[in-house]
């Protein structure tokens, strides 16, 4: 496992700097011209970034009828599907890279929906919060659910029904079979980490991560 060293303006060029710090980090591991299934893909905004600047292809899919809208609107072709029960409709190996974007911690199946995106691309970008940050360790010794940067929602209104830690995260990877190719963490203000395992996981706000089927 390998941490990701260049800033996206280094690897591919031009500087994504309309986009927040992970998706910046995930376009960055996308190869120009790649057909890109974008799951969990809300208003567009990556799709939009790679097909404008990367030359991309690809589909979106989000099950919020209102973001779908504006994401047809922005001009990305956008199906709305249940990640969690429909993944299926996509074909073997039918896109060249697979895009889970701060969404795994909000669906009910996470090992479920990682297995069909290695079905379905060779290659796969997955970003999460991540709930071991040393700020959430505190609140709950303080009596109080996490919240931060990451994760600005309250326990009564959020959409995170699935709590990871980088970790933990990493050993479903591995139970998977997935090899992990580069790791991209970072803390809340975007400063990039150059340590790994139980330093990373206290320390960083969030990951990026590029993984491929172990087949």
């Amino acid at each position: 496992m390998n941490d990701f060293s260049a800033h996206p303006s280094a690897r591919n060029g031009r500087p994504a700097r309309d986009l927040r710090v992970d998706l910046g980090l995930v376009a960055a591991q996308i190869p120009a011209s790649s057909r890109v299934l974008d799951l969990g893909c809300g208003t567009g905004t990556l799709l939009s970034y790679l097909m404008a600047e990367r030359d991309c292809t690809g589909t979106g899919v989000e099950i919020d009828p209102q973001k779908v809208v504006r994401a047809i609107r922005r001009g990305v072709p956008v199906i709305e599907l249940d990640l969690d029960r429909q993944l299926d409709q996509f074909s073997d190996n039918s896109y060249d890279v697979c895009v889970l974007s701060r969404t795994l911690q909000t669906i009910q199946r996470p090992a479920h929906v990682l297995e069909h995106m290695g079905r379905i691309a060779n290659l796969m970008v997955v970003s999460v919060p991540n709930f071991g940050w040393w700020g959430h360790r505190l609140r709950l010794l303080g009596g109080h659910m996490p919240m931060s940067k990451e994760l600005p929602y309250s326990w009564y209104d959020t959409p995170n029904i699935r709590h990871t830690t980088l970790l933990d995260l990493e050993e479903l990877f591995d139970q998977l079979g997935f090899v992990v190719e580069r790791k991209y963490s970072y803390t809340l203000r975007g400063r990039r980490l150059h340590m790994q395992g139980h330093i990373s996981n206290l320390l960083a706000g969030a990951a990026v991560y590029v993984l491929r089927p172990g087949r």
